[in-house]
């Protein structure tokens, strides 16, 4: 089959790999150029270095795209964790479909950082969704989909590399499907009234509240968890008097606590026990300054947290 990719991120990453050791034709990448002393390009440089066409990523917006892939003779149009949306006429092009690859269960976490804010809600479980691309936003229908638990120390990062590897099995699963009998992809429409919409908001401001129950503030911290890598919703802030800083790695102790909330207690090797509504967190890695520190270094016992400057 001929196949577009439109991808970005580790997803792309993979998806682009697997399709180089297919025996499809991948007729060419769309993918953000790389430029000098800026983050990204990593797709665009890995097809170049395996010697596929590439053309940047907001071309799927131009309607003039959807001539090329008719004279290409496109079968597929794959997005893969690229953010740009596809115009109509481009959507029309692929002789069998535009498909995308969510990051997220269908139709409960449409839009943006589906795994931070299930792990913030305190799912059990995650997934991932591929379906087919129409007008609107993670609307089209469900070709297939996976899921799969969420550990109680699991991360964003961890979550996420979970995302990728289920959902790179799915697309190829769509590739083998669409190559075998087209008539026969399944395409399940979604139930809008189970539609949940996420855009680019930041939950609570960014700001981590004290008076929370401890399970809220961990799950905040492991949602933003990306690291070493950048979190689309950076970390969770606090105030010791007018010093902000951020919370980068925390876990419950289950310990129970009278403290007021925001109270820095004793240090242990995992790191400083600080006061929740109703239980002892353990903040082990701090971001301060740009730095990346070990909470022991900076919180004294008896130092009081707040959500805002003192």
């Amino acid at each position: 089959m001929n196949v577009v990719l439109a991808a970005e991120e580790s997803a792309g990453l993979q998806m682009l790999r697997t399709l180089a050791h297919s025996h499809h034709r991948l007729v060419a990448v769309l993918a953000e150029p790389a430029k000098p002393n800026t983050p990204g390009g990593a797709v665009w440089n890995a097809a170049k270095d395996l010697g596929f066409e590439t053309w940047p990523a907001r071309l799927v917006q131009d309607p003039e795209l959807a001539e090329r892939l008719r004279n290409q003779h496109v079968d597929l149009l794959l997005n893969i964790h690229s953010l740009y949306i596809l115009n109509d006429k481009v959507l029309e092009a692929p002789v069998l479909g535009a498909f995308n690859l969510h990051p997220g269960p269908l139709p409960r976490y449409a839009g943006l950082n589906a795994v931070s804010w299930a792990i913030l809600r305190g799912e059990q479980t995650h997934g991932v969704t591929v379906h087919k691309i129409e007008p609107g936003i993670d609307t089209g229908a469900i070709v297939y989909q996976t899921s799969f638990p969420i550990e109680k120390d699991e991360t964003a990062l961890s979550l996420s590399l979970k995302c990728v590897r289920e959902g790179v099995a799915l697309v190829s699963r769509l590739l083998e499907g669409a190559e075998a009998d087209p008539p026969r992809i399944p395409l399940a429409p979604q139930d809008p009234k189970q539609r949940e919409y996420f855009g680019r908001e930041v939950p609570e401001g960014g700001r981590i509240s004290w008076s929370w129950p401890a399970q809220k503030v961990v799950n905040f911290v492991r949602a933003c968890d990306y690291f070493p890598f950048r979190s689309p919703w950076g970390s969770p802030r606090t105030y010791r008097g007018v010093q902000e800083f951020a919370i980068v790695k925390a876990h419950r102790t289950g310990i129970p606590c009278e403290a007021l909330p925001g109270t820095v207690g004793q240090a242990v090797d995992s790191g400083v026990y600080v006061s929740c509504k109703d239980e002892w967190i353990v903040a082990s890695k701090l971001l301060l300054a740009g730095k990346y520190t070990p909470a022991a270094e900076v919180l004294r016992f008896g130092d009081c947290l707040a959500e805002c400057a003192s």
